[in-house]
């Protein structure tokens, strides 16, 4: 009885984690579809009132603020993750080691760290090295770091994959009060693990330790150490061969992502001597992939390893039209569009993180006269987007400093990036 206890609230666990991390995976994929569908469409919907509330007429049929499309398929359903992160905390049979995905909440005090090898959007190469750093850290004698004040050091797991087969592992871990010399042990121990020991399976192209006494932390804070291997994993992607560092972005659904830049182009409607503004460059994957398309590519990034990435990625590609330039878009755009003078049709591809753009990217867009077509990438439109695409479209405000003619959503493509999961990829097109 008592094993048949177990093995239900094992099989409870589980489910809960498939419901948490991807809510929609009991439905058939056409109907996932559906309710993404239907849930891009209420934030049109909220979008055109919000318009409406501003004095501007936005209400097209259906009470959308524009033409919504159907979503458009992932090509890969399953195990289409490029990256993953896993946590490290207590299991369900309250093992502290467990590497995983978390169930519960801080405030409800019923965090649970459970594994992930059910999840159906992770590829099982990261579910193996997961397992391969669980197995690792529970034959250390070093504790697992859950709360940064108890002490503790072994924390997180990222591993990003290629299609090219390369696998890139990230762990970080909190030095406390260790010396250089028992933190170089440590190194030296998840080495030989990962190379000579039960861990060589993985087969790592990469690996990479850091130390971090903050939840996140970028290589500018605390530099990525390289422990084994290479320095990069490269992605193919549309024809080109991509850079990849360990804190660069990339699209999470490579296969999906090629669909979304094709369509990007498309939307543009770029000719020979357009010059593209890809705001949020990342690693430059969408204006070197429509780099053939255009006279000119402008790249603003605020991670500067990326933009390391993006320059070698031009230059291995044999692409001499794109310049690209690090920095906080907020500091670097308005510099860059208040001098602009150049006559040539210019194009902005924005794909910010989920904080949104800040307002001053904004107000340098409207205030740039060149820039009559936008497109605005969103993983999720309903939240700090929403602010943007009010800023963009509200008739000009001395207050906010927010000039120049406002801009009109005309079309709405939504992209299933994220199969099983509520979310997806929003593309808004603006003009004006």
């Amino acid at each position: 009885r008592n094993q048949e206890l177990k093995s239900s609230g094992h099989c409870l666990v589980l489910s809960r984690l498939a419901n948490a991390v991807t809510p929609l995976w009991r439905l058939p994929y056409q109907e996932q579809l559906q309710v993404k569908y239907e849930s891009q469409r209420k934030i049109l919907q909220t979008l055109a009132s919000r318009l409406e509330e501003l004095g501007i007429d936005a209400q097209k049929p259906g009470g959308l603020c524009c033409p919504l499309q159907p979503v458009v398929p992932s090509p890969i359903i399953n195990g289409y993750r490029n990256k993953s992160t896993f946590s490290v905390n207590r299991g369900p049979d309250g093992n502290p080691k467990t590497v995983g995905l978390y169930v519960g909440t801080g405030r409800e005090r019923n965090i649970v760290c459970v594994k992930a090898n059910h999840v159906e959007n992770i590829p099982s190469k990261h579910k193996q090295v997961a397992q391969c750093y669980e197995e690792f850290i529970c034959q250390s004698p070093l504790d697992s770091c859950i709360l940064f004040h108890e002490g503790g050091h072994w924390r997180e797991l990222v591993v990003r994959t290629s299609r090219r087969g390369h696998t890139m592992a990230i762990i970080t871990f909190h030095p406390q009060q260790l010396g250089q010399e028992a933190l170089a042990t440590q190194k030296a121990l998840l080495k030989e693990f990962f190379t000579s020991g039960p861990g060589a399976v993985c087969a790592l192209t990469s690996l990479y330790f850091q130390e971090s006494t903050m939840t996140r932390c970028s290589h500018e804070q605390s530099p990525f150490q390289l422990l084994h291997g290479a320095p990069h994993i490269f992605e193919e992607l549309l024809g080109l061969k991509f850079r990849i560092s360990p804190d660069a972005f990339f699209q999470v659904n490579t296969a999906g992502a090629e669909v979304l830049y094709q369509a990007v182009g498309e939307l543009c409607q770029a000719t020979g001597d357009t010059v593209l503004l890809d705001i949020c460059c990342g690693t430059g994957t969408i204006g070197l992939s429509l780099a053939h398309q255009v006279s000119k590519v402008i790249g603003v990034e605020v991670v500067e390893k990326a933009i390391e990435d993006a320059e070698w990625n031009a230059a291995f590609n044999g692409i001499s039209n794109c310049e690209f330039h690090s920095g906080k878009a907020e500091a670097v755009l308005p510099q860059l569009l208040a001098s602009w003078e150049d006559a040539r049709p210019l194009v902005a591809v924005v794909n910010p993180s989920r904080a949104g753009l800040h307002y001053r990217v904004v107000r340098a867009i409207r205030s740039c006269r060149a820039i009559h077509r936008l497109l605005y990438i969103s993983c999720k439109p309903e939240g700090e987007a929403m602010r943007n695409f009010l800023e963009l479209c509200c008739p000009p405000d001395p207050r906010k400093k927010l000039a120049g003619e406002p801009f009109a959503p005309v079309l709405a493509i939504p992209f299933d990036m994220f199969p099983h999961t509520d979310h997806c990829e929003l593309v808004l097109l603006f003009t004006r």
